[in-house]
């Protein structure tokens, strides 16, 4: 499987004119470069008053028609300052990327840009490092990069970059991955004022599932051959490279799978299930709906005037060969008709909605057991059941309710909750969801109801494979989430994250029904890696089991083995949870006793039972099953309102990178994986000749090393620790990269740039006299810090 892009994006090293500098530092840089005057000691204000370039809009509109990738950048710079910047501009590409075609514009006029192998690259991004004592170029070790010539932005003016290249985008098996390498904030310290990107895919087979593990983007398909899918935001600093995975298969039912391994662990693996868009009448699964809607009085107003919406909505959008019902309840229960309705005659149901009251109240359990009772079990049954409150009459012990349904609905059925409002049982609806197969969706206090429910059930309305199962032989696999699989729909995608143990191919069989005839879709060949793969996602399953761990510690209690294993993920992985705030404090995560210290202490905090209802309780449940249903990793933490980290800029405390994640503490970037207890790290001094002996050894190791010049990293089985002062007299490099490390080419014969001052030792580097349309590595200082460069803990 094709290994995940690490993060290339586009590098602007902005200098001071000769022209414009302030008399008093002219003569400086005249000076013998042996005794120069030393620049100002930096300065770390806070990002947000650094006087510096600013971007307005970054718009990207990328074309891909039958895996050719046409990607055209407009970005507009700003310069604020009353003097002039001028810089070369640097886009390092993604590692593979075969481009054929360049144009580069800036104010609409072509300028002249090349592409630099990766050793002419990799020579720039040392040179800067030595020059600067800034590790930030260095993940990108091993790319090849656009260069253009130095153009200049005058005092209160700005100029409009725009790059168009094109290439081509491999696929395997039917899978296609395109990256857009994006970072503004190596060369400017504000957020982007506006971004948005904009993908356009057309394929001659059809496109099955869409998928981007980086970013939240909307999804608009055209038919069976074309979709478009788009993201937008504003004041955006860009942390990760944009991704886009795209599948095109013959088969009805698409089915890919994305895996990462490191070495001596199990593996993780994504797979992408994904149904045609289009299909026949006949090919729809024939089923049973029922709406069971609250009409108590606290449902009185707006709520049923949205709840009657939403009804109007599934009743219009019934499939022919359907049956439904709808049943209300408050004190009692009332249904639009004795049995089962075939859609054909859905319009009369319309009146019995507009007729619907909100009085007496909440009998839950007759309205469900109702529901499930009026199917004969031969089709697949869908509940969707809306509720604003507490049972109140009936069955109103949750557990007995719960069990009452339990033995009265068929294996077939399906029980969508919407719960409205924060006075709703949590664990009730929950655990209604988990027993039988749906999902939970809750409608906060204004939140539109029907907007909702027929957003879900737009989703859900068609179904193509119901009682779904899947079979991996060849491979064994384990810990997939979700546990148990939902039904597939039209359009739509199902995504499973699990773990694998020794890699190789495999045959996985996907399993249903179709109107009681069972179908079976077998696809050979899958293979899953021995090593390297996509890093994301190891993150994304952690994600997935966090949520699905507590679940299972809200619905059925809590234990110190459930407790554990989700402080132990959180650790690893950089997630927070209500038992691991301690990632953004000082307790020990380090050592496996300070680790069994914070469990023991989690468990006796959460003795008393927690609250099934209010705003916290829906909170809480809400954001446990966006976890468990996450399509990309978790968000990572960042540093609280109002505080900065030790440059003055807003980057969290924890920082992901590749498969790895880091916590910044006590001045150093300290890698989860670490055990202090256990390890014992070899020193070696920043950019010193051992640094880059180390990185030339294992030039992957480059995007850890640009976090900063304090890093405790584990390679391997190997600890390394990067210190600002002397280092050890000897380490052990890597002999070569180890299989839980993505595989890099180590650039051949690279030939560093010239250079005409600078020391490896100095901490400062001194400003000499070069000209200024060749300064390629000159730092621009306003007000002492430095435009180059991010995660700045000086």
């Amino acid at each position: 499987m094709k290994e995940r892009l690490p993060k290339p994006l586009i590098f602007l090293l902005f200098l001071f004119t000769l022209a414009v500098l302030p008399a008093a530092v002219r003569p400086a840089l005249a000076q013998d470069p042996i005794d120069p005057t030393p620049l100002p000691p930096r300065v770390t204000p806070p990002i947000w008053n650094v006087d510096g370039l600013r971007i307005e809009y970054q718009r990207v509109d990328v074309t891909i028609a039958d895996q050719v990738a046409t990607t055209h950048i407009e970005q507009l710079f700003v310069n604020p300052n009353d003097w002039m910047l001028e810089g070369t501009y640097l886009f390092p590409l993604p590692e593979g990327a075969a481009v054929n075609q360049l144009t580069m514009w800036v104010d609409g006029q072509p300028i002249e840009a090349k592409i630099l192998e990766a050793g002419e690259a990799r020579a720039i991004y040392d040179e800067i490092v030595r020059q600067l004592r800034d590790p930030a170029l260095l993940e990108y070790v091993g790319h090849s990069a656009i260069q253009a010539n130095v153009f200049p932005i005058p005092p209160r003016d700005e100029r409009l970059v725009e790059i168009e290249y094109s290439q081509v985008l491999p696929a395997e098996n039917g899978l296609i991955h395109y990256v857009y390498p994006q970072s503004s904030d190596l060369y400017t310290s504000t957020p982007l004022e506006s971004q948005s990107i904009r993908l356009e895919v057309e394929s001659r087979e059809e496109i099955r599932a869409i998928y981007s593990p980086s970013h939240a983007v909307a999804i608009e398909r055209e038919g069976q051959f074309r979709a478009v899918a788009g993201y937008e935001d504003q004041n955006v600093l860009p942390q990760q490279d944009f991704e886009l995975y795209y599948t095109v298969s013959p088969e009805s039912i698409g089915l890919n799978v994305l895996t990462y391994k490191e070495a001596n662990e199990d593996g993780f693996f994504l797979l992408l299930v994904a149904p045609t868009v289009e299909v026949d009448s006949d090919a729809v699964v024939a089923r049973d709906v029922i709406l069971v809607l609250d009409t108590s009085g606290s449902m009185e107003g707006e709520k049923l005037a949205q709840a009657k919406e939403a009804a109007h909505y599934v009743v219009d959008h019934l499939n022919p060969t359907d049956r439904f019902n709808i049943v209300t309840f408050s004190t009692g229960v009332r249904s639009y008709a004795p049995q089962l309705t075939a859609a054909e005659d859905a319009a009369a149901a319309h009146s019995f909605i507009d007729r619907l009251e909100a009085l007496g109240g909440t009998n839950i359990s007759l309205a469900l057991l109702e529901a499930v009772q009026q199917t004969d079990g031969e089709r697949p049954l869908t509940v969707l059941f809306l509720t604003d409150g507490l049972a109140t009459e009936g069955i109103v012990e949750t557990p007995l309710l719960l069990q009452a349904v339990e033995d009265a609905a068929p294996a077939n059925a399906r029980i969508f909750s919407f719960g409205v409002g924060d006075d709703v049982d949590t664990l009730l609806l929950g655990s209604l969801s988990e027993n039988h197969r749906g999902t939970t969706t809750y409608v906060r206090p204004g939140q539109a109801i029907d907007e909702a429910v027929s957003s879900f059930y737009a989703k859900v309305s068609t179904p193509v494979l119901a009682n779904v199962s899947l079979q991996v032989d060849g491979v064994t696999v384990e810990q997939t989430y979700p546990t148990e699989l939902s039904d597939l729909f039209a359009g739509t995608q199902m995504i499973v994250a699990g773990r694998y143990r020794q890699g190789g191919p495999a045959t996985i069989t996907l399993s249903g029904e179709v109107n009681g005839e069972p179908q079976r879709f077998v696809y050979e060949d899958i293979n899953f890696a021995e090593s390297g793969g996509d890093a994301f996602i190891p993150r994304l399953w952690a994600t997935r089991a966090i949520g699905h761990l507590l679940q299972q510690i809200r619905l059925h209690g809590e234990s110190s083995e459930l407790v554990e294993s989700v402080v132990d993920l959180s650790i690893r992985y950089g997630i927070i949870t209500p038992y691991t705030s301690f990632l953004i404090e000082e307790d020990d995560i380090f050592t496996q006793s300070g680790r069994e210290t914070i469990v023991e202490d989690a468990v006796q905090v959460e003795e008393e039972p927690a609250a099934v209802s209010g705003a916290d309780a829906v909170e809480e449940a809400q954001a446990e099953g966006e976890l468990a249903a996450a399509e990309a990793p978790a968000p990572l933490p960042t540093i609280p309102a109002g505080g900065v980290s030790s440059d003055g800029s807003a980057v969290g405390v924890v920082q992901s990178i590749g498969s790895k994640t880091f916590v910044y503490r006590d001045g150093v970037w300290i890698d989860t994986a670490f055990d202090a207890e256990a390890q014992q790290p070899q020193r070696v001094s920043f950019a010193s000749e051992d640094y880059f002996e180390l990185l030339s050894a294992a030039p992957e190791l480059g995007q850890y090393l640009s976090l900063g010049s304090r890093i405790i990293v584990v390679f391997g089985v190997n600890a390394y620790e990067i210190v600002e002062g002397e280092g050890d007299d000897a380490i052990t490099l890597p002999a070569s990269a180890p299989d839980d490390q993505p595989q890099t080419d180590e650039p051949q014969n690279a030939t560093p740039a010239p250079v005409t001052s600078g020391s490896d030792n100095t901490e400062n580097a001194p400003g000499v006299a070069m000209p200024c349309a060749a300064a390629l590595i000159m730092p621009l200082f306003l007000g002492g810090v430095a435009l180059v460069g991010r995660r700045r803990f000086w």
